[in-house]
């Protein structure tokens, strides 16, 4: 459950800003509070510090989005700098053509890599088929010569 901000940060005629502590993010996320140090320490997010020697991490909206997006990021196989460079094209004042081709970009460099690996991988269980059908081959042409000698 997100956290809110203080009274004393909200003025009357604004609404209290939704906040989040890395337990709330780690548990919705499904990841671990040091993941979200780390993209932390990668300059992906950039939390408010409170507390006695800032010690404690509030998350606003903005950054429970960036980590979101970095998420999906690594799931579409994208590099933690290209991440970084797509979600900071995101923040600039200007439109979002060149986010949308900066990434498609991305997605497109890595369907070919995913595409070659998937060849690679094709060709090593193709290998593999036909080592399996030598070997049960070279078994079933065992099996009579077996089965004398069990019998002798």
């Amino acid at each position: 459950m997100p956290s809110s901000a203080t009274p004393s940060a909200m003025s009357a005629n604004q609404p209290a800003a939704i906040t989040y502590t890395i337990t709330e993010l780690a548990r919705e996320f499904d990841i671990t509070p040091r993941a979200i140090r780390f993209y932390e320490d990668q300059g992906l997010l950039l939390p408010d510090r409170v507390g006695a020697g800032g010690r404690q991490r509030l998350y606003s909206g903005r950054e429970r989005t960036r980590l979101k997006l970095t998420l999906r990021g690594k799931r579409l196989g994208l590099t933690l700098n290209e991440i970084r460079e797509i979600l900071d094209l995101y923040e600039s004042p200007r439109d979002t053509v060149p986010q949308l081709e900066r990434f498609l970009a991305s997605l497109a460099q890595h369907r070919q890599a995913l595409e070659r690996q998937m060849e690679d991988l094709q060709a090593q269980l193709a290998e593999i088929d036909q080592h399996e059908r030598q070997c049960r081959a070279l078994l079933a042409a065992a099996e009579p010569q077996r089965e004398r000698t069990a019998g002798a």
